[in-house]
């Protein structure tokens, strides 16, 4: 694919989008207007086996997380944390077997997911990322490239957490917090869908949106990598960061 036809919906500054409305606009290579086409042949896949019913019941989970919703002016109140709205769309979709797949430093944490998720009537198959114990150097890893250097370590071992939740044929999984790329690894080959509910970030408790937040202070370093000092101009207009009561459009 040319470059220059990639989507670049990141750096869409139209405020009346098309893509959210019947009277939006949209920037010249806005794919919603130039691929119709493409967009017409994703549809048809919701066609196929359950993915429709799959679709609808999370676009009704997203609309029973806001309460007064049929107020105007219409102000968004969500009232539904995810391990919640998990329980939830679970059950909507009648789910019986859950996968939780987690990260063996977030053992705590998981072990009282799946205590959750029992006493909500759920059958529960979890699974720790060290399942088999394999050592790293399986993985053709030196002493000095381990977390603790010269220690015995076992691999994070998602194919086989994969595998395990396929065996006992779960309805759908979990993940808590399995390293970038683990998590990949999984979602590959997982039979299941798959939700995550914890996404790891060892510095900022698991919540990597703060470093997005902070980009203009504390993490400066991201949107600056080459320490290049940086001259703040002042913004033509001041762009907002919540919704206003009049109502925005689209999906939070």
């Amino acid at each position: 694919m040319r470059k220059k036809s990639w989507p670049q919906c990141a750096i869409c500054h139209v405020k009346e989008k098309v893509c959210m409305s019947m009277e939006g606009r949209g920037p010249k290579l806005c794919p919603t207007k130039i691929e119709e086409k493409k967009v017409k042949k994703a549809l048809e896949k919701y066609r196929i086996g359950g993915i429709m019913a799959f679709a609808k019941a999370a676009s009704l989970q997203e609309a029973e997380c806001y309460i007064k919703r049929d107020e105007r002016p219409f102000v968004l109140r969500p009232v539904k944390t995810r391990v919640e709205e998990t329980i939830e769309f679970a059950k909507r979709m009648g789910y019986r077997t859950l996968g939780v797949a987690f990260c063996a430093g977030l053992f705590s944490e998981g072990k009282t997911f799946v205590n959750i998720l029992e006493k909500q009537g759920f059958n529960v198959v979890s699974v720790c990322c060290k399942v088999g114990g394999v050592p790293k150097e399986f993985l053709d890893l030196r002493d000095d490239e381990k977390v603790r250097v010269g220690s015995y370590e076992t691999m994070c071992n998602p194919i086989t957490q994969a595998e395990l939740m396929n065996e006992a044929e779960t309805d759908f999984n979990v993940l808590i917090g399995l390293c970038i790329g683990h998590d990949s690894l999984f979602l590959k080959h997982a039979k299941a869908l798959t939700t995550v509910l914890v996404v790891k970030d060892r510095v900022l408790g698991h919540n990597p949106v703060a470093a997005l937040y902070g980009t203009n202070v504390y993490f400066q370093r991201l949107i600056n990598p080459k320490g290049k000092e940086r001259v703040e101009k002042t913004p033509k207009k001041r762009r907002e960061m919540v919704p206003t009561q009049d109502g925005a459009k689209g999906d939070y």
